[in-house]
């Protein structure tokens, strides 16, 4: 589902520029394909160097995780544990392999349950797979935060090469004003990427992260809980304590 969160705030923020780009002046003349040139490509070129291409374009993929996101929320996943852990206790796991689960790592848990595997065996798989899934997404935090620190010292660098062109050719005056729009769209260009666009995704991103972290060792402990037998309720109330205190139940305000 999408996360409006972020998609509202990059809409809010390129048409709040856009606006006063419009209300200003000519809008061609924030155009320039040579500064777009350098801030993208120099910086593209010098994140790239610093990982390995499959690293980086897949880092790049990630970029709608940051924008939609399939994660489901704590809440919803401690009513479904529950849930599969009064079905367990009333019909036997085999039971519990008819239910529908959407999350993937708590389908295979229960598949794995159902099949009769040990708690160890199955707490090994889960994290594992949630482990790869946390890597994915603290490489592509980097390499966004990594663009973000780029992109403003490669705008410098575009700023440099303008005034070198606009000095090389005073004697011109035709020469000066497209020089200086080099010189200063570089450092416009690198400003917008760094803080409109790659900073956000890299922060969203290390969110995505530690959403997954957490309801790793949700369902973790849930699934211990179906094994063992847990009492369902009890389970509930130990569930709840990975959630800030506003989204638990009425039980937990007596220690507020």
């Amino acid at each position: 589902m999408p996360d409006f969160a972020t998609l509202l705030g990059t809409i809010m923020g390129i048409g709040i520029i856009l606006a006063a780009i419009l209300m200003g002046s000519d809008p061609g003349s924030f155009v320039s394909i040579p500064s777009l040139l350098i801030v993208i490509g120099g910086t593209l070129s010098a994140v790239m160097m610093r990982y390995t291409i499959k690293q980086f374009f897949g880092s790049l993929k990630t970029v709608g995780v940051a924008y939609f996101h399939g994660t489901p929320s704590p809440t919803e996943l401690i009513e479904q544990l529950v849930s599969l852990a009064e079905i367990g206790r009333k019909s036997g796991f085999v039971a519990l392999e008819q239910e529908e689960i959407r999350h993937p790592y708590l389908r295979h848990a229960v598949r794995y349950v159902a099949d009769g595997m040990e708690f160890e065996s199955i707490r090994r798989s889960i994290m594992t797979d949630v482990n790869q899934s946390i890597e994915r997404h603290r490489i592509g935090q980097s390499v966004f935060k990594r663009i973000g620190d780029v992109a403003p010292a490669i705008g410098m660098v575009g700023t440099l090469i303008g005034l070198v062109q606009m000095l090389g050719n005073m004697s011109d005056p035709k020469t000066i004003g497209p020089a200086m729009a080099v010189a200063l769209l570089t450092t416009l260009y690198g400003a917008l990427i760094a803080n409109l666009i790659a900073l956000p995704i890299a922060d969203k991103l290390n969110m995505r992260m530690n959403e997954e972290r957490r309801n790793k060792f949700i369902i973790v402990d849930g699934i211990e809980g179906i094994v063992d037998g847990a009492n369902p309720k009890m389970m509930e109330e130990y569930l709840h304590h990975y959630l800030p205190r506003a989204l638990r139940n009425d039980y937990d305000d007596v220690d507020a």
